[in-house]
């Protein structure tokens, strides 16, 4: 197929800024995760050993999760973004049903930019994210808070970090199943017939 014909045939869907944002994340919130395996599987800790290094990668790689995100705001485009993630409209309770009753047709599930199951996911994944960082915080600076607190945080933490790990998986395991949503998170660019069909209320 001609060069043209493929460009022609693209839409834009991540800016260059959003791409770099969610690869740190992804990257960061990574580390976080096989730190903390290694931490709290014994087969792992005994196999990777250095603990006191994991735990220091695991700290600080913790605490700069938010920083891809609130360097991000200085984009236009990424703020944007962030608006229609937070807005869930009629059609989205219209896919969220149909997702319930395993109803894979295109048309029924309408959506905009972003599917409701992309919202929901956003939504929590941003919220556990900060639960994680306030109670991870509290287990670091031992002084600032009581021992209830402290006990407390810690039982919030490693549960929060067992769901985070599983709906991760989840996650991962949805965008391989769909490469063009992939391409478009690595390339900026998916096709207009993939747009139309899985996002036909995206107004590009």
């Amino acid at each position: 197929m001609h060069p043209r014909a493929d460009t022609a045939a693209d839409v834009s869907r991540f800016t260059r800024t959003q791409r770099w944002i969610h690869r740190t994340t992804a990257a960061l919130m990574g580390v976080c995760v096989l730190t903390a395996a290694c931490l709290y599987v014994p087969q792992l800790a005994e196999l990777v050993g250095r603990r006191a290094l994991i735990v220091t990668l695991h700290k600080w790689s913790g605490l700069a999760l938010p920083l891809p995100v609130l360097a991000g705001l200085a984009s236009r485009a990424f703020r944007a973004d962030l608006g229609r993630l937070n807005r869930f409209g009629p059609h989205d309770r219209t896919w969220l049903r149909a997702a319930l009753h395993r109803d894979k047709r295109h048309a029924s599930r309408p959506a905009a930019k972003f599917n409701a199951g992309q919202k929901i996911y956003a939504s929590w994944i941003a919220g556990a994210t900060l639960v994680m960082l306030a109670t991870g915080l509290m287990m670091w600076f031992t002084h600032l808070t009581p021992l209830l607190w402290r006990t407390s945080a810690t039982f919030v933490h490693d549960w929060l970090a067992l769901t985070i790990g599983i709906v991760l998986a989840g996650h991962i395991g949805m965008a391989v199943a769909d490469p063009e949503s992939r391409r478009g998170m690595r390339t900026g660019k998916v096709s207009r017939d993939w747009a139309t069909r899985q996002h036909p209320l995206w107004r590009r």
